[in-house]
């Protein structure tokens, strides 16, 4: 359990940040930036789920939530770390499964998607375009967990589903006209 009586350290006001492993990095290093784009994906789906209130898929995001705090200590533990803390396949599969099961209620795509709508899916929309640079971010890091860093591309995806799925049930997916503002 994590007890924090203080907030503020002053260890990181030289530039530099602790791992995991005690070893400490610049806050300019791949691994940092990776870290802080998944924390801001996180916060992005606080902001659909404050905007969905107890719509679904309000509870399944509270799940992804806690499993993006996961997924930063995973970044954050150098390899070779007995008992760390890793995103596991399961995790990715059951992406899987719940994308599956909101595909299957949608009509199919007839053209691209642009991000909007309903406010709640607009912010989903948003959380999938962090996600999408969090995952970049992961991948220039280097050295990562393999499932980790499939669950945040997986993350895309059910972002993706799950703002059409809040569309279809308000005004629909707004979609793209190739060259309408000619």
């Amino acid at each position: 359990m994590v007890k924090l009586n203080r907030i503020y350290t002053r260890t990181g006001d030289a530039g530099t940040t602790g791992l995991v492993d005690g070893s400490r990095v610049s806050k300019a290093e791949p691994v940092m930036i990776a870290i802080g784009d998944v924390d801001e994906a996180n916060s992005a789906i606080g902001v659909a789920l404050a905007t969905l209130g107890t719509r679904d898929p309000a509870a399944r995001l509270l799940v992804i939530q806690n499993d993006l705090f996961d997924l930063g200590a995973d970044i954050a533990t150098p390899e070779g770390i007995d008992g760390a803390l890793r995103i596991l396949p399961e995790q990715v599969a059951r992406l899987e499964a719940e994308i599956d099961a909101m595909n299957a209620t949608l009509s199919p795509l007839t053209s691209f998607i642009l991000p909007g709508g309903d406010p709640a899916a607009a912010a989903l929309h948003l959380a999938r375009a962090i996600v999408r640079r969090a995952e970049r971010s992961a991948v220039a890091a280097g050295g990562l967990n393999a499932p980790a860093l499939a669950y945040l591309n997986r993350l895309s995806d059910w972002l993706f589903v799950a703002a059409r799925a809040v569309n279809a049930g308000a005004a629909g997916d707004v979609l793209w006209r190739p060259g309408a503002s000619r």
